[in-house]
């Protein structure tokens, strides 16, 4: 029960290559709480090369809490840089975020949004952007109470397996 767990003493760290299966265990609670285990073909390894390898295409952070017995990570943030044509600026693009649902309520979400809004500050970006789904709605409503404008005209698209294979073939 939320109400009988005290705040919890939290830090924020940039993910390392040794946090591989942790993130792949963090990853996998998300795309059960979202119903989407069925798009999942991340593995450690696959993590480790994706953001730790010769060319990293993302990056992460976990929140980890600290007690007697030791720090244990509990959620993440992956983010990977965009480009703004308007602003003529990069911009952070969070992909996913997640705290497990028994460490929900303790602030620890808002730490990550507002970690991840200091670094793009920090890196000089232009905007900080995310999606969310639509049914969402605890989410949405964490996300609006922190400052965020979810933007009603804007649909994401996108384009996978034999589609994407077949669009880059075509000329």
């Amino acid at each position: 029960m939320l109400s009988a767990m005290p705040s919890p003493s939290f830090a924020i760290r940039p993910a390392t290559p040794a946090d591989s299966a942790t993130l792949f265990r963090l990853i996998s609670a998300l795309a059960e709480y979202e119903k989407l285990t069925h798009l999942v073909e991340a593995t450690p390894q696959k993590l480790e090369q994706a953001l730790f390898g010769a060319r990293p295409q993302a990056e992460a952070v976990l929140v980890e809490t600290h007690t007697p017995e030791g720090a244990r990570p509990v959620g993440f943030a992956l983010f990977f840089h965009n480009f703004s044509t308007f602003l003529a600026k990069p911009g952070l693009y969070l992909e996913d975020l997640f705290v497990e649902p028994a460490w929900r309520g303790h602030g620890l979400g808002k730490a990550l949004l507002r970690h991840l809004a200091a670094l793009a500050v920090e890196r000089g970006c232009g905007r900080f952007e995310w999606s969310v789904l639509d049914w969402n709605t605890p989410s949405i409503e964490f996300y609006k109470a922190m400052g965020a404008d979810v933007m009603p005209d804007w649909r994401i698209c996108r384009v996978t397996g034999d589609a994407l294979a077949k669009l880059g073939r075509a000329s």
